[in-house]
């Protein structure tokens, strides 16, 4: 059996995930809480929903979970996008973020085509 530790898709958003927690831990200003933790959640709901999309083990139930991370996905880049204009991320972790999600959200979309196997 595969792990869903072999997907293309997983392993951008586990490195996007990352990234965002190490880049917002950074930052301790009580005007960027609200914003930071909805990017976490964002940022860690988009590696979660493809591990659970795998582990359910059906083409639908999976596809389901995809769509969710790419909304996620999705999400998480607008709020890169917002902190940037408000100066709360540097423009180079910005724009790394906005790399790494934009690969992610390319990834899910190919995934979404064709879900993965578990066999």
């Amino acid at each position: 059996m595969n792990s869903y530790r072999t997907l293309e898709a997983w392993r951008r958003a586990h490195a996007a995930a990352l990234l965002v927690l190490e880049t917002t831990d950074r930052v301790n200003a009580p005007r960027t809480w609200a914003l930071f933790d909805q990017l976490k959640r964002a940022a860690i709901s988009v590696e979660a929903n493809i591990v659970e999309g795998y582990a359910l083990g059906t083409v639908p139930l999976c596809r389901r979970h995809l769509r969710i991370a790419f909304g996620s996905a999705a999400e998480a880049e607008c709020l890169v996008r917002l902190a940037g204009e408000r100066g709360y991320l540097e423009r180079v972790c910005v724009e790394k973020l906005e790399t790494i999600l934009g690969d992610t959200m390319r990834a899910l979309r190919g995934l979404m085509r064709s879900p993965p196997s578990r066999d």
